[in-house]
């Protein structure tokens, strides 16, 4: 579940800082998908994938991401 009021995921930064999109390993940072649901976004300039976030648990599968668009 993440945080009601900062909508950001309840995990340990030493946590977070071990996460990365698995299919370019950038780092992730929190979002919020076009729908409204939490999800981690990709850093990748060139790639940038979303995952969403169900249920307060990060699904990096490269089948659940979808392409962020400007």
């Amino acid at each position: 579940m993440e945080d009601e009021a900062t909508g950001a995921l309840p995990l340990e930064q030493w946590a977070r800082d071990l996460l990365r999109c698995p299919v370019t390993g950038a780092t992730l940072v929190d979002g919020v998908g076009p729908d409204g649901t939490p999800e981690l976004v990709s850093t990748d300039p060139d790639n940038p994938l979303a995952y969403p976030v169900r249920d307060g648990i990060p699904v990096l599968l490269a089948d659940e991401a979808r392409k962020v668009t400007a």
